[in-house]
C-alpha cells in the first residue's frame, strides 16, 4: 500500500490518521463522559489529565492530517447524486471544524478555571483565556455539546459509509477501510 493517496483509494498515511484520530476520539469521549465514575478524587484527577491529553493528541494528529491532506492526493469522487456530493463536502468540513474545536474548547473551559494544563506531564501549555469563575460552566457546556454534535455527525458519516457499502456497492468505505482495497467494479463481482 502507498503512503500517498491516488485516485483509486487513500494512502496508508490518510488512513492511519482517520482511524486513529476516530478512535482517540471515541474512546476520550467515552472516557469524559465516564469520569463521575472515579473513586477518589485524585482518580478523577488522574483520569482528567489524562482525558485532556489524548485531546491535546487529537487536536495535534487533526492539524497534522490537514497539513498531510492539502499536500497529498485523493481518490476520485465515486459517482453519486450531486446533493450526496455537497453533503459529503459538508459532512467532511463539519467533522475538521468540530475535531478542531473540540479540544480547543477544552482548553479554553481548562483555562478559565485556571487550572494548569500538561500534556502527559512533560510540559505545561498556556491558558487560552484569565480565569474566570463566570464563565466556566458557559465553557464546559459548549465544549460538551459540541461533542454531542460531533457524534450526531459521526453517526451520519458512517451511515453514509455503511450506506455506499451495502446498497450502493461502491468503493466508498473499502478504500478507507485499514486493509480494504477497491475493486473495478465495487461489489457486484
Amino acid at each position: 500500500m502507498s503512503l500517498r493517496s491516488n485516485e483509486r483509494q487513500w494512502g496508508s498515511v490518510a488512513k492511519f490518521f482517520h482511524w486513529t484520530i476516530a478512535l482517540a476520539i471515541l474512546g476520550n469521549g467515552a472516557f469524559g463522559l465516564l469520569m463521575d465514575l472515579a473513586h477518589s478524587p485524585m482518580q478523577k484527577i488522574n483520569w482528567l489529565a489524562l482525558h485532556k491529553s489524548i485531546g491535546l493528541t487529537v487536536l495535534a494528529l487533526v492539524l497534522l492530517r490537514l497539513i498531510w491532506r492539502w499536500r497529498d492526493g485523493r481518490p476520485l469522487e465515486e459517482a453519486a447524486p450531486r446533493w450526496q456530493q455537497w453533503s459529503a463536502r459538508i459532512v467532511h468540513a463539519l467533522l475538521y471544524l468540530l475535531i478542531v474545536a473540540i479540544p480547543l474548547s477544552g482548553w479554553w473551559f481548562n483555562s478559565v478555571t485556571g487550572k494548569p494544563l500538561q500534556w502527559f506531564k512533560q510540559f505545561n501549555l498556556p491558558a487560552l483565556a484569565a480565569k474566570n469563575d463566570e464563565l466556566r460552566h458557559f465553557a464546559h457546556g459548549v465544549h460538551e455539546y459540541l461533542f454531542w454534535f460531533l457524534i450526531l455527525l459521526l453517526v451520519a458519516h458512517v451511515g453514509a459509509a455503511l450506506k455506499h457499502h451495502v446498497f450502493d456497492h461502491d468503493n466508498v468505505l473499502r478504500r478507507m477501510l485499514p486493509f480494504g482495497r477497491p475493486t473495478s467494479r465495487g461489489d457486484r463481482s
